[in-house]
């Protein structure tokens, strides 16, 4: 089984975490490469296309034009979003860790996919971005069927048919269409109890994300049996179907 996740806006490359063996992304050319066309389009046209702030835009166009000789830090450690703070890496053990090199993927705009130990350099750019260095139109054009074609690679490596997909809209859409038939999707939807139903509150669900992903990884789950016992921060299993499962809580 092969979890995905998306990656995070925001970054933490000061955190002391114990040390994880460091490995290099599959597409680190294609990075680099991204990152040196990034470059060109300076502050002004980063704003525009990533609807950012100023402030925002200038230290992202100084990241790519610093790219090559950046930090880099495992991919598990960099990101700190909401997602992040609910895979709570700090607290991990190690062969938790090792379970989740083999069985988690995070999804990115710049490095197409990685695993938790790649190690990444800073960086903002989101997979929805309306560019891409070349001829592309977009990420989605750039990335084409490799970042699926990787993903079902390393799916086949754990012996198993199944993606859970803990990743948003915006970056599973470079992976769905272009996946094997043989594989198996199972989408996954968070919600908070209310007078009115289960509604969906983005935050919480965020955090339910990197939830799940570490549940997985500390109970070594490899198959979609072992997900119905998902019960951290007090969700519970509502319904399920051949491709989905929706937990609530409260």
């Amino acid at each position: 089984m092969l979890v995905l996740l998306s990656p995070a806006k925001t970054l933490d490359y000061s955190t002391l975490h114990a040390p994880v063996e460091r490995t290099t992304p599959h597409f680190a050319n294609d990075a680099e490469r991204i990152a040196r066309g990034a470059a060109r389009l300076g502050a002004t046209r980063l704003q525009s296309l990533m609807k950012i702030s100023p402030a925002l835009a200038t230290l992202n166009a100084a990241r790519f034009r610093g790219f090559a000789g950046a930090e880099e830090r495992p991919a598990i450690h960099a990101f700190a979003g909401d997602v992040y703070t609910g895979f709570d890496v700090a607290s991990l053990d190690r062969a938790a860790l090792d379970f989740a090199q083999d069985h988690l993927r995070i999804l990115s705009g710049l490095y197409g996919v990685l695993r938790p130990g790649d190690a990444i350099r800073p960086y903002r750019l989101e997979m929805g971005t309306r560019w891409a260095p070349g001829r592309a139109a977009d990420l989605y054009d750039y990335w084409g069927t490799r970042v699926a074609d990787r993903i079902a690679a390393d799916l086949a490596a754990t012996g198993s048919d199944t993606i859970v997909n803990l990743a948003s809209q915006e970056y599973w859409h470079v992976a769905k269409d272009r996946l094997p038939g043989t594989v198996r999707v199972l989408d996954v939807d968070f919600r908070e109890a209310g007078p009115d139903g289960p509604r969906f509150v983005s935050f919480h669900a965020k955090r339910a994300r990197g939830a799940m992903a570490r549940w997985i990884c500390e109970h070594r789950v490899i198959d979609r049996n072992g997900l119905a016992g998902f019960d951290a921060d007090g969700y519970r299993l509502a319904t399920e179907s051949n491709t989905s499962l929706s937990f609530v809580r409260g």
